[in-house]
């Protein structure tokens, strides 16, 4: 099986471009997760005839919103968190708005794992956003999967809106404590790894640099590969050994994120 995420930072606009409708017919995923969708079901003039499509959009018009296409009818599909998790941290919202009604998660179950894409809040730039990234919604997430993986193992991705390692990203040193590098936040992301799952592509590609998966829209960075690896695969350890490859698409054009697969053997 073939796996995609990719962020498209607004589906409407990459269908526009065409940048979808050729990535589906070049690469002909088995699974797509989509994060920051901006647009709610129906929204998007696409007809892919040979997927089942599942949306979970935001309540705010053209913000956030996950789906996912799948050529395999999923057993079910779950909206956000379940209720219980989202009291017990309390997400309720700040200034910005409720995480929990921005459509941030969309979980399938399949025969054989759950898939489930995210859509992490952003810390923003004046890190306002970091305390309930880091207090509540990293371990709301981290609830949410380990609950899933009660029943199957998980395959979970998305944009973490975070660089876990220097190796990921092009410029570490000027970017430590900024939104997206802070101790807080790959300290979430370490909370996953000890808690029982693998980064795909670091497992596959320990050593490998240059590997990016956003750019920013400013100084011809995306040309000049100066990117962060913040959109990631991981998978309960229990499929470690069905994981065949990880890779990142960075040639596929139409956001300022790239599609990245994993292949697994089921």
């Amino acid at each position: 099986m073939k796996l995609y995420s990719w962020n498209v930072n607004g589906i409407r606009a990459v269908i526009k471009k065409g940048s979808f409708q050729s990535f589906i017919a070049e690469h002909q995923p088995d699974v797509l997760c989509l994060q920051e969708i901006k647009a709610k079901e129906g929204q998007a003039e696409v007809d892919l005839q040979d997927y089942h499509e599942y949306w979970n959009s935001a309540e705010k018009a053209g913000y956030s919103g996950t789906a996912i296409y799948s050529k395999m009818k999923p057993l079910q599909v779950i909206n956000g968190f379940a209720l219980d998790i989202a009291e017990k941290y309390q997400l309720a919202g700040d200034s910005y708005g409720d995480p929990a009604k921005e459509g941030r998660v969309l979980s399938a179950e399949f025969d054989h794992f759950w898939v489930v894409t995210v859509y992490t809040p952003n810390s923003k730039d004046d890190l306002s956003r970091l305390e309930l990234r880091h207090q509540r919604w990293d371990p709301a997430f981290l609830e949410h999967i380990k609950e899933l993986e009660k029943t199957k193992p998980v395959l979970f991705s998305g944009d973490l809106n975070v660089a876990h390692q220097e190796i990921d990203l092009a410029n570490p040193k000027p970017n430590i404590g900024k939104h997206g590098f802070t101790n807080e936040e790959r300290e979430g992301f370490t909370k996953f790894l000890d808690a029982g799952f693998i980064d795909t592509f670091r497992t596959l590609h320990p050593e490998q640099t240059d590997a990016y998966s956003w750019w920013s829209h400013f100084a011809n960075a995306r040309a000049r590969n100066v990117g962060w690896r913040i959109d990631y695969w991981l998978a309960s350890v229990s499929l470690q050994d069905k994981i065949v490859a990880a890779k990142i698409h960075p040639e596929v054009l139409g956001s300022d994120h790239c599609p990245i697969s994993v292949e697994v053997n089921i």
